[in-house]
């Protein structure tokens, strides 16, 4: 099978499209790597993980990236603003359609004798270098018709075929007349110029890998998410009016009461480990004190008087890290005390 078939086997399956590009072209994503420790040194352990995918092993020749759209989801009216929408739609859930059209395509892969190797690569890198899309100043892919609500899946392999030509031109150019959007709005000020990011501000990041409490005013700046954010996309112009929200993700409904904030906060470790870290499994498996100081976070900044007295509780935990969250909490909004 050619290079050009198995695209066409791609699309065939439902992805928007599929490039095919060699592994030796990494050495770039080391330098622009540097360059992001060198503007944020603070960062630097949060990026230093990531120059492994520049240097594949010498059996890997080849990387064939596919991108998928996921903006025809509806988001429930429960969740919004609270759970980043590529979680809420996540691709490798093994009941969704997109899981299995992976997989079928893994073994169409495999059935032409290639090796699939478990490595992994700067997707959107890939993507870009690909001529899938181009990258505008929140640092997400763009793809042309869905804007930055896409998937992007990377398969690497032992066989050389033919490949894309190569882009080197993959920033949006002026992004939408020079907007700045996504920098201004950004809660937490992660974005702080074009095409940068101070990776360790990040709601995203902080929401599912923070080791312990977040200083006061990092809190205040996270807002009501949970787990991952969606500012920086959500007042991009270039997804203005991406979402059709025509199709159901499959079982999402039944989450819904799960991922209240009160309901997290007196979550047992059974229910967590049962039902809601197999499903959304970025914050660990051990670190059900994450998703509670994250709820509480939620309640406190919501400065709604209902959640006062479930707060308060909280302020006699045996966890010490929820417990500073919630007393802290209990301090700041007194006009809730009224209420009581």
């Amino acid at each position: 099978m050619s290079s050009l078939e198995i695209k066409q086997r791609a699309l065939d399956l439902g992805f928007l499209a599929c490039g095919i590009i060699p592994t030796n072209i990494f050495h770039e994503f080391s330098h622009y790597l540097d360059e992001r420790v060198k503007s944020f040194p603070q960062s630097k352990e949060f990026y230093k993980p990531m120059y492994d995918k520049a240097h594949q092993p010498e059996n890997a020749k080849t990387i064939i990236v596919c991108t998928k759209r996921y903006n025809q989801y509806r988001v429930p009216d429960s969740l919004q603003g609270l759970i980043g929408k590529t979680y809420l739609f996540d691709s490798r859930v093994p009941y969704s359609r997109e899981y299995r059209e992976k997989v079928e395509f893994e073994s169409c892969l495999k059935l032409l004798g290639m090796n699939i190797l478990p490595v992994s690569v700067p997707e959107r890198f890939a993507a870009a270098k690909a001529g899938l899309g181009r990258f505008g100043r929140n640092n997400f892919l763009y793809d042309p018709e869905h804007g930055s609500y896409i998937w992007i899946s990377t398969w690497v392999v032992d066989k050389e075929l033919e490949y894309d030509v190569i882009k080197n031109e993959y920033q949006l150019p002026g992004c939408n007349d020079g907007c700045h959007k996504c920098i201004k709005f950004c809660p937490t000020k992660a974005l702080s110029g074009s095409f940068a990011m101070d990776g360790s501000r990040c709601i995203t990041y902080l929401s599912c890998n923070a080791k312990n409490t977040l200083e006061e005013n990092t809190r205040l700046q996270m807002g009501s998410w949970l787990y991952g954010c969606d500012v920086c996309q959500d007042v991009c112009p270039l997804n203005k009016n991406k979402f059709s929200e025509s199709e159901e993700y499959p079982l999402l409904a039944e989450f819904e009461e799960y991922l209240k904030p009160e309901c997290i906060v007196e979550m047992n470790e059974r229910t967590y480990k049962s039902i809601l870290h197999p499903r959304f499994w970025y914050i660990g498996e051990d670190n059900l004190w994450l998703w509670k100081c994250n709820a509480l976070r939620n309640m406190i900044n919501s400065r709604d008087p209902k959640y006062h007295s479930l707060i308060k509780k909280c302020g006699n935990h045996e966890d010490a890290r929820i417990r500073e969250i919630a007393q802290w909490g209990v301090q700041i909004p007194r006009s809730w005390h009224h209420a009581q």
